[in-house]
């Protein structure tokens, strides 16, 4: 009995310091694409750099998702979480998250986060995106590409041009890890 009472302790603990280390931006629960399963964004990024891109089903730039795909299996192991958020902002993206997912999951075959389809932009923008929006404005098109520091307090934006296998991308990405790395080499 005693021993479940300190494991019971021990896991309230654990949760809440997760939660002291995740930005407010993150604090939220946000639906799957295509799915009932709610998505907790502290849980997945558990303080690490995040690669957020809002996208879109059928945009010049939708070959993406195979580049934003390498990213993710790139940089998963050294820290980089990558966040897609589908949305119909620009007017390209499927009526049906079906189709949407369809298009993720086995066109691309996407298996970083994607959650379901929302605004992020104007009035009803995701709180993600209001956040983003504050820090470095926001997405003039499909595809734009924001890089979070692991407490949320730097934020890099780049545009649709810049590609997932973009030196510049890349090297952001790089020299962010680093960052994020040097205080726990000490």
């Amino acid at each position: 009995m005693k021993l479940s009472g300190y494991l019971s302790v021990m896991l309230l603990w654990a949760a809440s310091a997760t939660a002291a280390q995740c930005p407010d931006y993150l604090n939220l629960q946000l639906r799957k694409l295509h799915s009932q399963e709610m998505v907790e964004l502290c849980a997945v990024t558990q303080g690490k750099p995040v690669l957020i891109v809002n996208t879109a089903s059928h945009c010049g730039f939708t070959p993406q998702f195979k580049g934003l795909e390498a990213l993710h299996k790139k940089y998963q192991d050294k820290g980089l979480v990558v966040l897609g958020f589908p949305s119909n902002d620009f007017f390209q993206e499927e009526k049906q998250e079906k189709d949407t997912a369809k298009i993720c999951y086995i066109n691309y075959g996407v298996t970083f986060t994607m959650l379901a389809t929302s605004a992020v932009r104007g009035s009803d923008v995701n709180p993600v995106f209001a956040y983003l929006d504050d820090k470095a404005g926001s997405p003039k098109w499909n595809f734009f590409k924001y890089l979070v520091s692991g407490d949320g307090k730097r934020v890099q934006q780049f545009s649709s041009r810049v590609t997932p296998d973009s030196q510049e991308l890349n090297d952001a990405i790089d020299k962010l890890l680093a960052t994020e790395a040097a205080p726990a080499a000490h």
